[in-house]
């Protein structure tokens, strides 16, 4: 039996409500060349250091930064171990990186926060102790090192977007910043550029603006003139489908003013 009403309306599922359950939007993963991760925290370098040799420089599909090759010998075992670092800029094939708590403060290397002065530039820094890398990981990104709390062996860094945020010092970093810088300057030019960029990404491009389509597909949609006709801002606990738009906007319109920055 059918409870609906006659002016019920039915609306049709919406793009950003498909996005979750894959299908077509699923990651383009096929010729990525692996996980770019630090080496696993290991008793060599909790306490001293390790060498390792840079043996190529390899480009990663979907990735804007290059990726570095590093072979080391294994502290156990007669055998080599290959890692995947996110290559620092002014790396070469053929160098040494040294990884440890008493590894040298030079480009490449990678050494515990607690090591490092203030005012250093790291990259590919842990969160939490030992999950091989989290922030500052994309080409020309880079983290300061602000200060040192060595009573709660807490350190303070300065992230790409500007925020401060507090870390264990145990947490390791690699020196430098990252390789690729400058990407985004170049401009696109032509669509075929955008979409070999996007192919490597997902499905993410072109992309049908919202008041481009009809009432059903878009809460956007429809209406002679293609305009929004409410405002676009949306509470964070809308209904997904009608969760588009300025999502939980602060403020909306122009920044007015000169902007002041703020040194904490």
């Amino acid at each position: 039996m059918n409870t609906r009403t006659p002016h019920a309306r039915r609306r049709r599922v919406i793009r950003a409500q498909r996005k979750g359950a894959g299908s077509i939007f699923r990651a383009h993963v096929k010729h990525r060349k692996g996980a770019a991760q630090l080496r696993p925290l290991d008793f060599a370098e909790r306490h001293g250091y390790i060498k390792g040799l840079v043996k190529e420089i390899i480009h990663d599909p979907g990735r804007g930064a290059p990726l570095a090759r590093v072979v080391f010998r294994d502290p156990y075992k007669y055998k080599l171990r290959e890692n995947l670092f996110i290559a620092t800029e002014g790396l070469h094939t053929g160098q040494f990186v040294y990884c440890g708590k008493k590894a040298s403060l030079a480009v490449g290397n990678v050494l515990p926060l607690s090591t490092l002065p203030e005012g250093t530039i790291v990259c590919n820094i842990e969160e939490k102790a030992g999950d091989r890398g989290a922030l500052a990981r994309t080409s020309g990104n880079y983290a300061t090192i602000i200060g040192h709390n060595h009573d709660e062996g807490i350190t303070r860094v300065k992230l790409p977007s500007g925020a401060k945020k507090a870390v264990k010092s145990a947490c390791r970093a690699t020196v430098g910043i990252v390789a690729g810088g400058g990407r985004i300057d170049k401009p696109m030019l032509k669509a075929g550029r955008a979409y070999h960029l996007n192919k490597a990404k997902r499905n993410r491009w072109p992309k049908t603006r919202g008041v481009a389509m009809n009432p059903v597909d878009h809460p956007h949609g429809g209406g002679n003139h293609q305009h929004i006709g409410h405002a676009s801002t949306v509470a964070r606990n809308s209904p997904a489908g009608k969760k588009v738009g300025l999502i939980a906007a602060r403020r909306t319109g122009l920044l007015r003013g000169s902007k002041k920055l703020q040194e904490k």
